[in-house]
C-alpha cells in the first residue's frame, strides 16, 4: 500500500490528489470526521473506491494528506504596522475561521480527528508547525520596528495568542467572542515584552 505521504506529484496523480482533498474538506464539512468515508470520498471525487485505499488506505490518511497540502497553502498574516495590531488580528482571524460556516465544520472535525488518531495527530501539528512559521514574521517586523526585544521565540509567542481560544472552543465550550480574541493577543503581547519568551539567561 502506498501511503499518503509517497504520492507522486505532477499529471494525473496531482490531478487525483487534489480531487481526493476537495472530496475529503467537503465530506467532512457536510458529516463531520465521524460521517468520513473512502466510499464517500471516491463517490465525490469521481474515482474509484480502490483507488484511495490503495493510495491513502483510511479516513485517517485522508485527512491527514488534506491536513498536509493545507499546511503548505500561503496564509494570511496579517501586516498592520504595529505587533500590537498583528497578535490582534492574528487571533481574530482564528475566531472567524471556526465561525466560518464553510471552514469551521472542516477545522472542527481535523481537530476531532486529531484527538482519536495519532497519525491525523502528527498531520495537524505539521500544519500549526507550519501556520506558525509563516506567523513568524509578524515578529520578526516588530523586532526591527523596535517593538519587540531580540531572541524571542515567534512560535511560542503565536502560539500564546491564540491558545485562549482553542481552550475555549474545544475544551471548556466557553463563550468566544473578538473580546476574548484581543484579550488573549494583549496577554500575549505583555508576555513578550516582559521577556517570558525570551531563552534563559545562562547564570
Amino acid at each position: 500500500m502506498t501511503s499518503a505521504g509517497n504520492v507522486r506529484p505532477g499529471g494525473r496523480t496531482a490531478r487525483v490528489r487534489e480531487a481526493v482533498r476537495g472530496a475529503t474538506l467537503a465530506e467532512l464539512a457536510e458529516k463531520g470526521y465521524e460521517g468520513l468515508t473512502v466510499e464517500g470520498v471516491a463517490l465525490r471525487a469521481g474515482v474509484h473506491k480502490t483507488t484511495v485505499y490503495r493510495r491513502w488506505g483510511s479516513v485517517e490518511g485522508l485527512a491527514a494528506d488534506a491536513l498536509d497540502l493545507a499546511g503548505g497553502e500561503p496564509w494570511p498574516v496579517p501586516d498592520t504596522g504595529t505587533i500590537e495590531g498583528d497578535l490582534r488580528e492574528l487571533a481574530r482571524l482564528v475566531l472567524t475561521g471556526f465561525a466560518d460556516p464553510e471552514t469551521g465544520p472542516v477545522s472542527t472535525a481535523f481537530i476531532t480527528a486529531s484527538a482519536r488518531n495519532p497519525v491525523v495527530a502528527g498531520a495537524l501539528c505539521a500544519f500549526f508547525a507550519a501556520r506558525h512559521e509563516q506567523s513568524a514574521v509578524i515578529v520578526t517586523r516588530a523586532v526591527e520596528r523596535g517593538e519587540l526585544p531580540g531572541g524571542i521565540d515567534a512560535a511560542d509567542l503565536v502560539r500564546t495568542a491564540v491558545a485562549p481560544l482553542y481552550y475555549r472552543l474545544f475544551v471548556s465550550g466557553e463563550p468566544v467572542d473578538e473580546a476574548v480574541a484581543d484579550r488573549a493577543a494583549a496577554a500575549a503581547l505583555a508576555a513578550a515584552r516582559a521577556g517570558v519568551f525570551r531563552p534563559p539567561q545562562s547564570p
